[in-house]
């Protein structure tokens, strides 16, 4: 009687390797070197490289997408960073905004530590989708957000361009950023004190009963300006 061969349960069976993926190269910003997503569309097979980039943190098909964790999106709507930034990304015709971790970390909290309501940020997203243009996609985690930019690689490939720049911003807008970063004045109140009172100068030296006049209590921000450190 003719034996079988004996299967060798203990062989080593080989690792592996991602495959290559027929997709366009995924440009990276080099700050996002320790995030999780580069690492998964490694995984995915997917070949990517990390420059400097000067808008956005992905360039997948000409889509530049900004990459917000739940928590960096909260900071940077209060610091007002996003809003310079979804400037920046209308230099692109395509973009995102994607936010990631919806699925770990509450988004809409009226956490005093935070110091922004959930409607704020519910308006804040309004916002983006309405005076920006820019669609936004809420991830589970980083390998949900690798998912979709792996989705975008894989669609018909067209020719990106990383020839962007950081936007200069002009006169009146450089002197509205700047009233915007006190807490409590939006570019709408920013910009009725700098018609109001001329210049930033102006706004800062104005007695406080006539800021209280134009912007209520808001004005009383301002009385930081006279305080020592």
């Amino acid at each position: 009687m003719q034996s079988k061969p004996l299967l060798d349960i203990f062989s080593k069976t080989k690792k592996e390797e991602p495959k290559k993926i027929q997709a366009q190269k995924i440009i990276i910003d080099y700050r996002e070197k320790n995030s999780f997503v580069a690492s998964e569309l490694i995984h995915l097979g997917l070949e990517i490289e990390f420059i400097e980039l000067k808008v956005g943190d992905y360039i997948v098909n000409n889509v530049a997408i900004e990459r917000k964790t739940v928590s960096d999106f909260i900071s940077s709507m209060i610091n007002r960073r996003l809003v310079k930034q979804l400037e920046e990304l209308q230099q692109y015709e395509n973009k995102l905004l994607l936010i990631e971790g919806v699925e770990e970390h509450e988004l809409y909290s009226d956490d005093s530590e935070r110091g922004v309501s959930s409607n704020a940020i519910r308006g804040f997203l309004l916002s983006i989708a309405l005076r920006w243009k820019v669609p936004i996609i809420f991830t589970k985690n980083a390998e949900d957000s690798a998912k979709f930019i792996y989705l975008l690689a894989v669609k018909k490939q067209t020719e990106s361009s990383l020839n962007v720049t950081k936007k200069s911003l002009d006169k009146k807008e450089q002197m509205q950023f700047i009233l915007e970063g006190f807490p409590g004045i939006g570019p709408k109140t920013a910009k009725k004190l700098l018609e109001k009172f001329g210049s930033l100068k102006n706004v800062i030296n104005a007695p406080i009963e006539e800021l209280e006049k134009e912007i209520g209590k808001k004005a009383e921000i301002f009385k930081l300006v006279g305080e020592e450190y």
